[in-house]
């Protein structure tokens, strides 16, 4: 997965930002008053989240890192200021560039088969169901299909009519920003270190492209590197410069590359943490005993990481009478 996902993270990225505080009000229409509720289209649209469930198992089952894109989604959507509003989804426009076209938002794709959900949820209920809670749901039920936890996750969430794509690099750090940065970005969105640290968690499946690798390979090797380790990344990321045209990365963790689990932590400890935020995590005084607790314990991991993701989710949205229900992800009703 790379970096800026998950918060570099994106969540990079698990990704990370120094946002307005949850629910605070939208440039775009006075207060929220209505909120999120859970099962929000339960009289309008009774089979949407199962739609959603359904369509996320079908196309996991034909193309499994979609999951890991469903996961990242939620984090370059939502860390961004006004935002959970599906503008990550937008397309460039004449006169505006889309979020999902910028250095931010590297490695980013699959965004078709979110569209392959909204058309199969605008079947049974045409212009009821935001793109921003189809975004928000399949990331949920991606991170089931990971083998990580079920997460109750609220709805009522409307889009967005443009896109964020200016502001990114204010909300959205790159992996080599320091954990003091990281933690403040999250802090100003109420997410604490254990949060934070089981966020991060996210950089337990998926890749990282090894253009944000390769400044720790060459022209030296980071001596923080586990010496174990390093042949397995320089056979993966073998130029200094890598072949733009060639998708080379290396696996974030070996061992289950495709569950999310706490072996990140193991990892980590180990020194096999492939990105600076990654070594920072395991040896920073702040969260070192957040990421051995985690180690020690899936279930913790699981916890913290459902209760940072549900803050994640729920900041910010546009509810109410604010925003549209788009009839395409992709764009905005007004240019339809």
């Amino acid at each position: 997965m790379d970096s800026k996902a998950l918060f570099f993270l994106a969540i990079l990225s698990l990704s990370l930002v120094s946002l307005t505080p949850a629910f605070a009000q939208s440039e775009e229409s006075g207060a929220n008053p209505a909120g999120l509720v859970m099962n929000f289209y339960k009289d309008s649209c009774p089979q949407a989240e199962d739609i959603i469930t359904e369509q996320v198992k079908l196309l996991y089952k034909r193309h499994k890192n979609t999951a890991f894109s469903w996961l990242r989604n939620i984090f370059h959507d939502c860390a961004v200021q006004q935002s959970c509003d599906a503008s990550l989804l937008l397309d460039s426009t004449r006169r505006s560039l889309s979020e999902k076209e910028t250095d931010r938002s590297f490695g980013l794709r699959n965004f078709r088969y979110l569209d392959t959900i909204k058309e199969a949820v605008e079947r049974e209920c045409p212009g009821v169901v935001s793109c921003a809670d189809i975004l928000v749901l399949s990331g949920r039920d991606g991170i089931v299909a990971l083998g990580g936890p079920y997460i109750p996750l609220k709805t009522g969430r409307r889009d967005g009519r443009k896109s964020r794509a200016e502001i990114l690099e204010q909300y959205l750090p790159d992996h080599n920003e320091s954990m003091s940065v990281v933690l403040e970005r999250f802090a100003s969105i109420g997410i604490d270190t254990p949060g934070v640290v089981a966020l991060l968690g996210a950089h337990s499946v998926g890749r990282t492209h090894c253009v944000k690798l390769v400044h720790r390979l060459y022209p030296e090797v980071d001596p923080a590197f586990n010496p174990n380790h390093v042949e397995h990344m320089l056979h993966k990321c073998p130029d200094s410069i890598p072949d733009p045209k060639a998708v080379q990365y290396v696996r974030n963790d070996r061992g289950t590359p495709m569950i999310l689990d706490n072996n990140y932590y193991r990892n980590i400890l180990d020194n096999k943490g492939l990105l600076i935020v990654d070594h920072q995590l395991a040896t920073d005084k702040r969260t070192k005993p957040y990421v051995k607790k985690m180690a020690k314990s899936q279930d913790y991991f699981f916890k913290e990481f459902g209760r940072a993701i549900t803050i994640l989710s729920e900041n910010n949205p546009l509810t109410g009478t604010q925003g549209e229900i788009r009839q395409q992800c992709s764009v905005a009703n007004k240019h339809h």
